[in-house]
């Protein structure tokens, strides 16, 4: 290169404006990272507020709602489906329910997911109680639908108690055991007003907890405050079902083969004597008319009715005019609606059970899991030929509770019950797409960084 030619190109290279590599790179880098951000931002709002609006289990309450109504057929709950507490809170619902199908069971808690069902429209809920707890028995909707009575046994030291769990603002209160040294406390009945709750401890009652007994109290959830209805040794049927009358003055509950009718005081107003194939109908057993249910098996056969007995004495007044249950376990009583027909539990038997159901059997055994193979609500109104089913499930759904003001209602809806994903899946997917728009937008400002290669 000559020496003319060299101070040429240093001149005209003299001349061209200087290119500041650093700089241009580093408000590159910094626009890239407002960007990610502004995206991350965006990503995280749909994944905080879409998918929990569409996956909530359904369709959120129809305008000009009439109010709680029982839905006339329930799913199973969508994978993924919120819990009980989380947002958007469900509110009051019409059904919980428990059993053995996909969704309400793990390799984990044994049976122990109960599936929860709006007041008014199909939005589904479900709760881990973690143990077999079949609704309706060990786990009480309240009458208003608003709260849930889980038991909670006792590990280690710590205290027995019983967990509320508010489906309108999402409160889980504990309820500790009124009992000293309970070995565990199960919820046995609603007051009707929802302020105080029926509670069975079980005590040891020797060191060696080779016996044990059970004891049943009224509990104010206000203050705590207990009254005792009843003691005495462990046996199949201690308490259950307890059944309130409408002003919550009086119930009715069952001990072994005996009836008690007592106040809220705790004081016995009459007892009677039950046979096996027979019981206290059920949460509904008082009649509107101040009369008792109790619900009976025919003689040889699968076939239940329901009967009117004096709560003073135990006097058989005769069957009631309502249709009888064929071919199921048993049937248990809800409540009544406001033409008069009674709202049934049917238990349908399971065909592989070893056990006979037209003979007599613990209600216990009637109800377990492992002899039920699916449930149905009925309606037996008075002079029908048959009942009505106004309520179907899937197999495998094993027990039951509505709310008392949806039975009271007397109203039934076009249910439309929640499929595919639910709510925490949308939360789990959108999590996931978070974290790999982070991993691939960190790859990227690594290379820009690195530079070109070569």
């Amino acid at each position: 290169m000559s020496v003319r030619l060299r101070e040429a190109l240093r001149e005209t290279a003299a001349d061209v404006p200087a290119y500041q590599v650093h700089e241009r790179a580093v408000r590159t880098a910094r626009r890239t990272r407002r960007r990610m951000a502004a995206g991350i931002a965006a990503v995280l709002v749909l994944v905080a507020l879409v998918p929990l609006g569409a996956g909530a289990g359904g369709s959120a309450a129809p305008a000009g709602s009439d109010g709680p109504a029982l839905p006339d057929r329930i799913g199973l709950p969508a994978i993924g489906a919120l819990h009980a507490t989380d947002w958007p809170r469900l509110g009051p619902a019409s059904v919980i329910f428990s059993g053995q199908a996909r969704g309400l069971t793990g390799l984990i808690d044994e049976n122990g997911t109960i599936g929860i069902v709006g007041a008014d429209a199909d939005r589904y809920r479900t709760h881990q109680v973690g143990y077999e707890t079949p609704v309706g028995e060990e786990v009480l909707l309240s009458p208003d639908g608003r709260r849930i009575a889980v038991p909670r046994y006792r590990w280690s030291t710590e205290r027995s108690r019983i967990e509320l769990v508010d489906l309108v603002d999402g409160a889980v209160r504990p309820l500790p055991s009124v009992v000293p040294d309970s070995s565990g406390t199960l919820p046995a009945g609603w007051a009707p007003d929802g302020k105080s709750l029926v509670v069975r401890d079980v005590v040891r009652a020797n060191p060696e907890g080779s016996a044990y007994r059970d004891v049943l109290s009224l509990v104010r959830l206000d203050t705590g405050r207990a009254v005792r209805l009843a003691e005495g040794e462990q046996q199949p049927v201690f308490g259950t079902p307890v059944a309130f009358t409408a002003d919550g003055t009086r119930l009715a509950y069952q001990v072994g083969n005996e009836v008690v009718v007592a106040g809220v005081d705790g004081h016995r107003l009459a007892a009677f004597p039950v046979s096996i194939d027979e019981g206290l109908a059920g949460k509904g057993a008082w009649l509107p008319d101040g009369g008792l249910a109790l619900v009976t098996r025919e003689p040889d056969s699968n076939r239940w009715r329901l009967r009117r007995v004096d709560p003073a004495s135990g006097r058989d007044l005769g069957r009631l005019e309502l249709p009888a249950v064929e071919d199921v376990t048993t049937i248990r009583l809800l409540g009544w609606r406001p033409d008069g027909s009674a709202l049934v539990v049917a238990y349908r038997p399971e065909p592989n059970s070893p056990a006979r159901f037209d003979q007599p059997l613990e209600i216990g055994q009637r109800t377990s899991y492992g002899n039920v193979r699916s449930i149905r609500v009925l309606a037996l109104a008075p002079g029908a030929a048959a009942p009505t089913t106004v309520l179907t499930a899937p197999e495998q759904v094993l027990a039951i509770d509505v709310a008392d003001n949806v039975v009271q209602a007397g109203r039934v809806r076009a249910a439309d019950p929640p499929w595919g994903l639910g709510g925490r899946s949308w939360w789990w997917g959108g999590l996931a797409a978070l974290a790999l728009l982070g991993y691939l937008g960190i790859r990227r400002l690594v290379r820009r960084a690195r530079g070109p290669r070569g």
